[in-house]
């Protein structure tokens, strides 16, 4: 078998899995994005199933419910990390198989100067500068985020609108809050509103989503779920199962209640042609483990029913 075919093939497969990675996996999609109120930009109390989790989206544009703003794309994890590194190595992958198909080889002329060790040591080393490219410029957009030490007290509140600003207003007091009881029923609910949120959105029901979720929350949903489409997949999740959840956070304020828990399930997560029906990612019969932070809203004074959730957060 000639290297040259040996090359192609190895291009084409890891072309094949950069594409299948962009697919956005499970309700949420890897991402940490919603509402927390007025602790949108505080990080949540450690807990033992989550010691720590990644700050919100909360920059212009990362609600879509503001009117003018652009929705930025989401940091999600995958092979060679986000769209940019994906993209850049994908053109260079892209351009290698051109090189092959017009008998130069990958990259032009490499076959012959170098060996397949050496190419594939290039590739890495492109792979490697892409990524420190990425988090250079990703650390110098992120703004520094302290979340409280296990067993402290919740990091403090800030009184921005989350829907007008993209970091809390100088100057400006924090709203009023008050802790909040949350008891057997709020659990039960917490647990069985896992387990709904990711069937239902399995099966793309975005009408029976809006009930159990927030408006900005069934937006991105709803994005998540077209994005899909486009890319002519569907996310098959089911099966969500807690193995292990505790309370982080609970806090009353103006006009909204607020729970944030800790999650550890599996779940089931293979991402399917629409086509073929066939798994191109994941998994149909081995389930997954997770573990995330989420936040439920409801009125106040609402019942366990009543809550809704408002925002995901993962854990690192």
């Amino acid at each position: 078998m000639s290297r040259k075919f040996f090359v192609a093939v190895a291009a084409i497969l890891l072309a094949a899995t950069l594409s299948v990675g962009d697919a956005y996996a499970r309700a949420g999609g890897g991402g940490s994005f919603g509402s927390r109120g007025s602790r949108s930009f505080s990080m949540p109390s450690a807990t033992p199933t989550a010691p720590s989790a990644s700050p919100l989206n909360r920059g212009p544009g990362a609600s879509t419910l503001n009117p003018g703003l652009q929705r930025p794309g989401f940091n999600r994890p995958g092979f060679f990390g986000g769209g940019f590194g994906r993209g850049f190595i994908g053109g260079l992958l892209g351009a290698g198989l051109l090189g092959l198909l017009f008998g130069h080889g990958l990259f032009g002329g490499l076959g012959g100067i170098f060996s397949l060790l050496g190419l594939f040591l290039q590739i890495a080393l492109i792979v490697l500068l892409v990524r420190l490219a990425i988090g250079f410029f990703r650390n110098r957009q992120q703004p520094a985020y302290a979340g409280a030490p296990y067993g402290g007290a919740p990091g403090g509140d800030y009184g921005a609108s989350y829907r007008s600003a993209s970091a809390p207003l100088a100057g400006s007091p924090p709203p009023a809050t008050t802790p909040l009881n949350i008891d057997k029923a709020d659990y039960d609910v917490f647990e069985s509103r896992l387990a709904a949120i990711q069937n239902t959105y399995g099966q793309g029901d975005l009408d029976s989503l809006r009930h159990m979720v927030t408006p900005e929350m069934a937006d991105e949903f709803a994005q998540e779920i077209a994005a899909n489409n486009r890319r002519g997949v569907v996310d098959k999740v089911s099966g969500a199962r807690l193995i292990q959840g505790d309370l982080s956070e609970a806090w009353q304020e103006p006009g909204a209640e607020y729970a944030t828990v800790a999650m550890r399930y599996s779940v089931l997560n293979p991402i399917v042609d629409q086509a073929t029906g066939r798994v191109v990612s994941g998994s149909a019969t081995v389930p997954e483990e997770v573990t995330e932070v989420w936040t439920f809203q409801r009125r106040p004074g609402g019942s366990a029913q009543d809550w809704q959730l408002s925002a995901i957060q993962q854990t690192h």
